[in-house]
């Protein structure tokens, strides 16, 4: 393939947060940026060249978007795979529809994963209310195989009695069942492939949640070589037989020292937030980098660091200050300029770097501490409500301790 150059324009499926970090990896690359998304106040619009309001498989959008784009990606897995089929024949499209397909349905993805030889917690599909599942399943987790995310979409039956009831709950549609391990770690790699095939990995984080959704992403993991290059084959393994060209986040488990995979995302992760801050090149760049046929970039960690999620309940007492919050912390806001805080949304991030891992976790949990006093927060996971306007534009900027004068 021709590499595409600026300043050629490029699209983004999914006007969020993630198309936000898109928009402006290409922008400074020197690109034209479209964005399409059904909410005409999606953070990515704000930043975009050309906005395109519409659902993501609106005929006349989309060929809109091919008509003036030479290439487009997704910032969602949710994306149609209609869409990029539609796509596909007149522009460059990255992931591919295929790839998009198996992410988006956890039933597809646990067949692939053990298609390809990787372990994974065990688990046995449900479609069916006399669906019987092994007692050695539970205690054990029931998902829905397509939507879901941060928690949602999810029960925990603890035996097989409990599984009619569960399955009924989550709309009698068809579910994954897994069986709930006792965890050690969880931990997450983001991996960019280019169309030639080379792949470029970044350290493996840790990530931490609350309520099921991420609370802190630490970066190096503090996990044995020899695992962290257990999970770059995997990840490698899982590209090449997708045949992927993109960022791709592949989320682990670490039960009995072993190495379980979780999931995947065809698409930038929000435990890889940090490469914005603490690599010579993001994940984001990497994205425009390998859609466009750029040779992928530098990934290797500066300094350690840790990614603190800011959600709504920030927001629960108005704008946190966060000229005080920040000051004498050696880390970096991120605002993503939604106009509406609710609990439990991402708002913002915050990347916390330090000498080492520990001391940067120590660094974001400082932080949020900070934030919840300030907010009086409620607690994650009452009803899910509005709590406040949030500033309409996008932020970020950098603040560092003060000097010792002496």
């Amino acid at each position: 393939m021709t590499p595409i150059l600026p300043p050629a324009i490029l699209g983004v499926l999914g006007g969020g947060q993630l198309g936000g970090f898109f928009v402006r990896a290409a922008r400074r690359l020197g690109y034209g940026t479209a964005v399409l998304d059904p909410d005409a106040e999606a953070p990515a619009h704000a930043l975009a060249d050309h906005r395109i309001v519409a659902e993501l498989d609106d005929a006349a959008a989309l060929d809109r978007l091919a008509t003036l784009c030479a290439a487009v990606t997704v910032e969602r897995e949710g994306v149609p795979a209609s869409t990029l089929h539609r796509l596909a024949a007149r522009c460059t499209v990255a992931p591919n529809a295929e790839a998009l397909a198996i992410g988006q349905d956890r039933l597809r993805e646990k067949r692939f994963l053990r298609a390809i030889g990787l372990p994974t917690a065990p688990w046995r599909e449900v479609l069916a209310p006399a669906d019987a599942a092994p007692g050695a399943l539970f205690p054990a987790l029931l998902k829905t195989a397509r939507g879901g995310y941060d928690g949602k979409g999810q029960r925990r039956p603890e035996a097989p009695g409990e599984l009619p009831a569960a399955w009924r709950a989550l709309g009698a549609v068809p579910c994954v069942l897994e069986k709930r391990l006792a965890l050690e770690r969880e931990l997450s790699l983001v991996l960019a492939r280019g169309r030639d095939g080379r792949t470029a990995a970044y350290p493996v984080a840790e990530n931490r949640h609350r309520a099921g959704i991420l609370h802190t992403s630490v970066a190096p993991a503090p996990i044995p070589e020899a695992l962290a290059a257990q999970a770059v084959a995997a990840a490698e393994r899982i590209a090449s037989a997708l045949d992927y060209v993109g960022v791709l986040a592949v989320e682990f488990f670490v039960a009995g020292g072993a190495l379980r995979v979780n999931e995947f995302a065809p698409r930038p992760h929000n435990s890889g937030h940090f490469t914005l801050d603490a690599c010579a090149t993001s994940q984001f760049e990497q994205q425009v980098r390998a859609l466009c046929g750029l040779p992928l970039g530098e990934t290797t960690l500066r300094s350690p660091a840790a990614m603190l999620n800011v959600l709504g309940e920030a927001w629960a007492a108005g704008e946190p200050p966060w000229p005080g919050l920040m000051r004498g912390h050696r880390g970096t806001l991120h605002l993503y300029g939604k106009r509406q805080a609710k609990l439990g949304r991402k708002m913002a991030h915050v990347t916390l770097l330090a000498a080492s891992a520990s001391a940067a976790l120590a660094e974001a949990e400082a932080l949020h501490a900070q934030l919840m006093r300030h907010a009086n927060a409620p607690v994650l996971g009452r009803a899910r409500g509005r709590i406040a306007r949030a500033p309409a534009g996008q932020a970020a900027f950098k603040t560092a301790p003060a000097r010792d004068s002496r």
